[in-house]
């Protein structure tokens, strides 16, 4: 290998007139390597490679990668290289997609520029951030019904610890269920709770709290703080999360995945987050050594009293689709639009025509068994409207063998002209009578 100053040398040289074999003997070194500096064929600097490097085989992966999606994270990637069999560092990676220029610069992006982010002081149990995030595309399988999902994540702005619920909508009751369960999985209650200007939470236009959010504030006796108006990037911690939750997690996440699997691979995914560093003014620790400092207050015994109604379509079977298991309606509906609504922490749910009329009722089993739960009442209409509208008679099997029958070949024979319909009516009563005549004779 030539260093930078060899190369200025052997370059100047050449420049003298000298030829190769000259420069090499001027220099002790090799011709091969002098030609190979020369040509630009090798770099001062940099030493050539006696083995493979291991990283060309994820090349063409990581190209691919980063091509489809430019603003993919270097630690995602990381996460599915690793299933692929790489066994570097996230340092080594960033090197090498840094030196073989693997990154694409996105052009959509480059008007964008980047906002100041405020510095605020979060003692331990003082305050809880919450901020939605967009899902675009969810699985068919979920059943949205619509090209967004949501997710509501909770995050301790003393220790960063979080925590995310999937969500179809983004109304009130949906807002106060997830916060429910969110809080559960958060283990507890601070004082505060932190929201941008959504208006399930204020009265549009006011900075007054809406009735129902209000009795949810009062329920859990926190006291809730709007972020003041035109004024962004108050909650960094739960962007911040928001951000990881979307990039690391939701990219990520396979079309095969129910949304009871999908959720159980949220809460790990977050759960595994606990232990990222994090710096303070006494030196470095983790997210979860900090939350030990957290001063968490109880939940309530009782819980919110709030329905979560949704639209579900019922097969043809007159099943429809709630948490992960099927439940019955009336034959009648079958293939029609229904509402269905649960109180948060009850046992049943109520099955409703559009017009607002309960006509079904059940106890809900443990969400995502894939149970099917019918009532007897609705089998037994079921199947009496399908036998009703059944066609007469036995049904034709697939392969049965039914030949061409008397009028079909009477018809071919007039078709090729080999059996014309006689007109001739034979009488077998003369030949009877002739009979009898012939044996009087005899």
């Amino acid at each position: 290998m030539l260093s930078e100053e060899d190369d200025v040398d052997i370059h100047a040289l050449r420049r003298q007139g000298m030829t190769i074999s000259e420069i090499a003997r001027r220099t002790d070194h090799d011709r091969k390597t002098i030609r190979a500096y020369l040509s630009g064929q090798r770099t001062p600097g940099v030493r050539k490679r006696t083995v493979p490097d291991a990283f060309d085989v994820f090349v063409a992966y990581v190209t691919a990668r980063l091509i489809e999606d430019p603003h993919l994270w270097v630690i995602t990637l990381l996460d599915e290289l690793r299933q692929l069999g790489y066994a570097g560092s996230y340092q080594s990676l960033t090197r090498q997609i840094r030196d073989r220029g693997l990154r694409p610069a996105c052009v959509a992006c480059a008007h964008v520029t980047k906002r100041p982010n405020a510095v605020i002081e979060h003692p331990p149990g003082e305050e809880t951030q919450f901020d939605w995030v967009e899902l675009p595309d969810p699985p068919a399988s979920w059943g949205f019904g619509h090209k967004k999902a949501y997710a509501l994540v909770g995050s301790l702005a003393h220790s960063g610890i979080w925590r995310g619920v999937l969500s179809p909508s983004m109304d009130l009751p949906h807002l106060l269920a997830a916060m429910t369960t969110l809080l559960g999985l958060l283990g507890g209650l601070t004082r505060d709770w932190r929201f941008d200007r959504m208006t399930t939470v204020l009265k549009q236009g006011t900075s007054d709290l809406t009735p129902m959010f209000a009795a949810f504030a009062k329920h859990h006796a926190v006291t809730v703080i709007a972020c003041r108006p035109r004024s962004g990037n108050r909650k960094g911690v739960v962007e911040k999360n928001n951000h990881t939750a979307a990039q690391r997690w939701w990219r990520t996440v396979p079309d095969e995945l129910t949304l009871e699997q999908a959720q159980a691979s949220f809460e790990a995914f977050a759960t595994g987050q606990d232990d990222r560093p994090r710096q303070t003014e006494t030196g470095n620790t983790t997210a979860k050594a900090m939350f030990a400092a957290e001063r968490l207050r109880p939940l309530p015994q009782s819980v919110f009293p709030v329905v979560v109604a949704e639209e579900r379509t019922a097969t043809r079977q007159a099943l429809i689709d709630w948490r992960g298991n099927r439940y019955s309606v009336p034959p009648e509906l079958a293939a029609a639009k229904v509402i269905v609504s649960q109180p948060l922490g009850a046992a049943v749910i109520d099955i409703a025509t559009v017009s607002g009329a309960v006509i079904a009722r059940h106890k809900v089993a443990e969400p995502g068994l894939g149970v099917t739960i019918r009532d007897t009442g609705h089998v037994t209409a079921l199947e009496a409207i399908a036998l009703a509208s059944a066609p007469p008679g036995r049904p034709h099997r697939r392969k049965e063998r039914i030949p061409p029958g008397t009028a079909a070949l009477r018809a071919a024979a007039v078709l090729t002209g080999t059996g014309a319909p006689s007109t001739t009516v034979i009488d077998l009563a003369a030949y009877e009578q002739a009979a009898k005549n012939r044996n009087t004779l005899q």
